[in-house]
Formats: structure tokens, sequence, C-alpha cells
């Protein structure tokens, strides 16, 4: 990536209340444990991506980590 082009940040829903349930979703911010440990590699539209499925998740909904779920690069 070019230094003068500026990457848009995303800001994280971590909460600091870090812990797997069994389904490998964070009780605090909802992330499953990949996309906990991918947030950094991915795009802003991917994370915002992580960001609908994290409130779908805190609303009830059973929303799962796409498989094909890939950082861009």
């Amino acid at each position: 990536m070019n230094d003068s082009v500026k990457r848009e940040v995303v800001a994280s829903p971590c909460v600091s209340i870090c812990a797997l349930d069994g389904d490998d979703v964070c009780i605090g911010c909802f992330r499953t444990g990949g996309e906990v440990s991918r947030w950094g590699l991915l795009s802003a539209d991917e994370q915002r991506d992580v960001l609908d499925r994290c409130r779908r998740r805190m609303a009830g909904e059973s929303v799962a980590c796409g498989a094909d779920f890939k950082p861009a690069g």
C-alpha cells in the first residue's frame, strides 16, 4: 500500500470482554474467533460486514462466519 493512501478506519467492536462461548462467538463483541483474529487484515467494507453480523448475533440471530470469508489482499 502506498504511504500517501490512507486506509479508512472502522472502529473495532471490542469492549474488552474477551471470552468465546461454545459457538466460538465472543460474549463481549459478538465476533467469531476467526473474525477477531482477522480484523486487522480486513478491508473497511469487510469490517462493516463483520459489524453487521455482530449486530445480527446480538439480536439473537444465528449468523455464521461465512466459509468464503477471506481478507482482501
